[in-house]
């Protein structure tokens, strides 16, 4: 009866696997309650002690049976725990960000040549004042030789020196765009020369005429001598070649007031001196 009792509850616990549980409470409260349990046509009543050991011995493997049959049951019906990948339609997407990238300065033209008017020194001793007003002409700013020699303190002696001059054109121009550079030695450096280069560029391409206070000799682009070995100023109206060429407006002889000198010539001529720019 022991065996027959082991085989109908294994037999409900493969084919039923959802009423093991039942099954086994139902086992135990018979055997609890009566004492005995019938099987077959043998109607004799078993020992209690003899079968609450076999219900005993049979609840544990019911309980393994049960929690098994459960583990299946929720394998069966619960979806196992994967990350669904995320719809692209519904994912929202960062904003590229906005990057404004600064405008490129233009690059200056290739020559320019300023408007301006021209007017010789009155005096031997007034290079300055007429480089200083046929610059400041280019701007549309007028002055008198006299009222700007004073300004600069000029006398027979002629005007001191470049920073003079800017100075002067700072006080007549607004924004006070003007700067001395120096060139000491008597040779200009390559450097100088890039820089004369670039400031007359800049200069004249904000419509601005240069001052350089020059001293000794040089030869123009067309070979005529130009000779000041006590010191003289011109005015730089223009430049070609990318500034490699420079135009110059030159108070000293009415005959020629104006030529193209290169800018490496003009550096060299500059040199113990300097210019306004």
């Amino acid at each position: 009866m022991n065996d027959h009792l082991k085989r109908q509850l294994r037999r409900l616990a493969t084919e039923r696997p959802y009423q093991v549980v039942v099954g086994s409470a139902a086992a135990l409260l018979l055997a609890s309650g009566t004492g005995v349990l019938l099987a077959g046509a043998d109607d004799t009543p078993a020992p209690r002690q003899t079968t609450n050991a076999a219900v005993a011995e049979i609840a544990p493997r019911l309980d393994g049976v049960a929690s098994r049959a459960q583990a299946r049951v929720g394998a069966t019906a619960s979806p196992s725990a994967t990350t669904a990948a995320p719809n692209p339609d519904l994912t929202t997407k960062a904003a590229p960000k906005q990057t404004t990238a600064k405008a490129a300065s233009p690059k200056p033209p290739s020559s320019k040549s300023l408007d301006y008017d021209y007017q010789a020194q009155t005096t031997y001793f007034y290079c300055g004042p007429a480089a200083v007003r046929n610059a400041l002409s280019a701007t549309g700013v007028e002055g008198t030789q006299d009222g700007l020699a004073s300004r600069l303190g000029t006398t027979e002696m002629g005007t001191n020196s470049a920073e003079d001059t800017t100075r002067v054109l700072n006080e007549m121009v607004k924004g006070d765009p003007y700067r001395t550079r120096m060139i000491a030695g008597g040779s200009a450096t390559r450097a100088q020369i890039d820089r004369l280069q670039a400031d007359v560029v800049t200069a004249v391409g904000a419509g601005r005429g240069v001052v350089v206070n020059i001293a000794g000799d040089a030869t123009d682009v067309d070979g005529d001598w130009h000779s000041f070995p006590g010191g003289h100023y011109i005015a730089v109206v223009g430049y070609r070649n990318d500034g490699s060429t420079v135009r110059i407006a030159d108070s000293a002889n009415p005959a020629a007031p104006a030529y193209w000198i290169s800018t490496t010539a003009l550096a060299h001529w500059a040199a113990t001196r300097g210019y306004s720019a």
